[in-house]
Parts: structure tokens; sequence; C-alpha cells
């Protein structure tokens, strides 16, 4: 059996609630260095499920597969990072996990890196920067970056608006560029 063929599996698995089956499927996949089962593995610590909750196992696993440029597992070590779970409390750490996943296109990286740059939270408070990853978060049409983009706007001169605007389409741009590259 493969190692994809053993995550299918153990996704399988899980989504029927059979945590005997798949949490050995996990951790074989994992171990064999698979990403996706790698993330999953940190799930199934993280929120208890199939296994006794484990933050610092939870942290190991979506290290593991962040390293692998896994933006999911990016952005849970972020959310870690930030709240201190299971690792000490460290904006500067959750600021960079957060900007992996937002590079990638995780919407809800880009929308927690506009609070840290709104509220100057392990970077220097800057209401553009927050604009900026508030505003591709909004396109996706999230309501909460809508939002929060538009109280950021309030705080930011004419000028400041139109730099960021363009900043944030010149990364979607680029990152279509790349996506057509890489198809």
């Amino acid at each position: 059996m493969t190692t994809h063929d053993e995550f299918k599996d153990a996704v399988s698995a899980y989504q029927k609630q059979d945590y005997k089956t798949a949490l050995p499927l996990f951790i074989n996949a994992a171990q064999q260095g698979h990403a996706d089962a790698q993330f999953n593995l940190g799930e199934v610590y993280s929120n208890g499920e199939g296994a006794p909750q484990d933050y610092a196992e939870a942290e190991s696993w979506y290290r593991l597969a962040a390293l692998q440029g896994h933006a999911n597992a990016q952005f849970n070590l972020g959310v870690m990072y930030e709240d201190g779970q299971g690792v000490p409390q460290d904006y500067t750490e959750a600021e960079k996990w957060y900007r992996l996943a937002a590079l990638q296109g995780n919407v809800d990286a880009q929308f927690n890196l506009g609070v840290m740059f709104e509220n100057g939270q392990g970077v220097p408070q800057d209401y553009a920067q927050a604009h900026l990853w508030f505003n591709l978060a909004a396109t996706t049409g999230d309501a909460s970056a809508i939002e929060a983009r538009d109280i950021v706007a309030g705080m930011m001169t004419p000028k400041q608006i139109e730099e960021s605007k363009k900043m944030a389409s010149d990364f979607v741009s680029n990152r279509l560029k790349a996506a057509s590259i890489w198809g």
C-alpha cells in the first residue's frame, strides 16, 4: 500500500469516527513524510479526537507539515504561537507562520496578519500593512475582513489607502502569474 493510499484510508476511517483504524494509518503516512497526514495528526492531537489532546504533539506534527509548505499547518502554528497553546506565546513567531500561510492565499492567515499589524503584535503597528492583509482577505467576501479593512482605512490617508490597494493588487497579480507558470 502506498503512503497516499494509506492516507486516503486514514481519512475515510477518521470521517467515520473509526479512530482506532485511522490513527495508526495517519501515523505511518506522517512518518513517511506525507504533509497532509502530518497536518491531520496535528488536528487529531489538537482536538483530542482519536488520541488524547496534546498540544505539544500537535505542534510537532503541524511543524513538520508547515516546513513542507502546508498552508493550513502554517496557519495553525501561527494560532498556537499567538495564543501560547502548547508553546510559549510569541507574536513574532506567530507572525512568521501567518505570513507563510498568507502568502499562499490562506484567508484566515491574511486576516490574522492584518490584526497583528493593526495592533502592533510581533510587528510594528502599520495601518497600511493591516489594510493590505485585510484587503486580501476581503477579496473572498469575508465580512469580518471587509469590516476590519474599512475600520483601518478610517485611520489612513487617501494616499496610504491607494498604496495599500496597489500592493494588494500586485500581490494578487503575482500569485496569478506564479499559478499559471506552475499550473
